[in-house]
């Protein structure tokens, strides 16, 4: 049955749910597989290692990248149509919010899309962690917290009433970012080979990457058929943890592609962990993890609605388009996380000692 045919026999919303679920299951299994966190890479690079936590991120990154400006030389997709790139990005958010999710996602010991992984396998510290950073998401969305995000986001704008495209600001060919997508796959791959990682983690690691493709290409077909407008999206978790929590508490709320990522995340990590080996109940080591969990859970999901995306939303998803604001989100999150790693856990254990 063809694309068509799937939405006028189930409709619209539900086949964008679905697409949803599709690229969350993907997701969900490379990334519990490959052990992908942003956090875990910024934290190794602040501690002057380029591992296999830098290798695994980077090649994650360089795949999305690649197979994203691949599909869209093929046609499959066009970023200029992405929601990301369509509204107004906030270069103050960027900064300020990356840096506030940055710090959190140290103290929490994982991102958001890490402490959906983690919950999943049992992982306790980031179920309370997880519910944290979505009810503040939803409370910087629409809620007590939204004035506070929108007076900051406003501070500084981008012009013209988009985001910046960062290909045609620079002035590359069409092909060009699939050229750096591929720049920076040589580097993953030479970082993999220093690092010895074995076939089956790069495949998954890779995989996280083409997860993030696939949530592009599927939303952006959707959108090409169907009758009312369809946002054109990919994996992120901020937006998405607050929608998926308001949808079980508002009985008003509708499918759409949010509705089905985050529980596909979950379902995915959960094959995954389960099929490993690796799934079994782990709780806080102590009050002051859990303290420094709850506090960058709450960092983060202000941070991540401030600035635009989380760690896989501006991080990978917006970076994979070339967003100006996603790139400058991304490269503020690396420095709120080598600050932060810095001062409370490197100070923090020499003082220890």
């Amino acid at each position: 049955m063809d694309l068509v045919g799937v939405v006028e026999r189930i409709g619209e919303a539900p086949t964008a749910a679905l697409f949803g679920l599709a690229t969350g299951i993907a997701f969900g299994i490379a990334a519990q597989r490959s052990r992908f966190c942003l956090r875990a890479a910024t934290v190794e690079f602040a501690r002057g290692k380029m591992n296999d936590k830098v290798a695994v991120w980077f090649l994650t990154f360089s795949t999305a990248v690649v197979w994203v400006q691949a599909a869209q030389l093929l046609g499959l997709m066009e970023s200029a149509d992405a929601r990301m790139m369509a509204v107004p990005g906030s270069w103050s958010g960027a900064v300020i919010g990356g840096l506030m999710f940055g710090a959190g996602m140290v103290l929490a010991r994982g991102c958001s899309g890490r402490l959906l992984v983690l919950a999943a396998t049992g992982n306790l510290r980031s179920v309370v962690s997880g519910l944290i950073f979505a009810v503040v998401a939803q409370m910087s969305l629409s809620g007590v917290l939204s004035p506070l995000r929108d007076h900051l986001a406003s501070l500084w704008i981008t012009e013209g009433g988009r985001n910046m495209d960062l290909l045609a600001a620079i002035g590359v060919p069409d092909y060009g970012g699939l050229l750096i997508g591929l720049g920076f796959a040589a580097l993953a791959l030479i970082l993999s080979l220093k690092n010895r990682i074995g076939a089956a983690r790069l495949i998954f690691a890779s995989g996280v990457g083409f997860a993030v493709a696939l949530g592009w290409v599927l939303t952006y077909a959707l959108s090409q058929v169907a009758f009312d407008p369809v946002q054109i999206e990919s994996a992120t978790f901020t937006g998405p943890s607050a929608h998926t929590l308001m949808y079980f508490l508002d009985r008003n709320s509708v499918l759409e592609f949010d509705i089905g990522l985050v529980p596909g995340v979950f379902i995915g990590a959960m094959i995954a962990a389960t099929l490993s080996g690796e799934m079994k109940f782990q709780a806080f080591d102590g009050p002051v993890t859990m303290r420094k969990a709850m506090i960058g859970a709450a960092l983060m999901g202000f941070g991540g609605m401030l600035a635009g995306g989380c760690a896989i939303g501006a991080g990978v998803t917006g970076g994979s388009i070339f967003a100006g604001t996603a790139w400058a989100a991304l490269f503020f999150m690396w420095v709120g996380a080598m600050v932060t790693d810095f001062l409370i856990d490197q100070r923090g254990a020499l003082v220890e000692a």
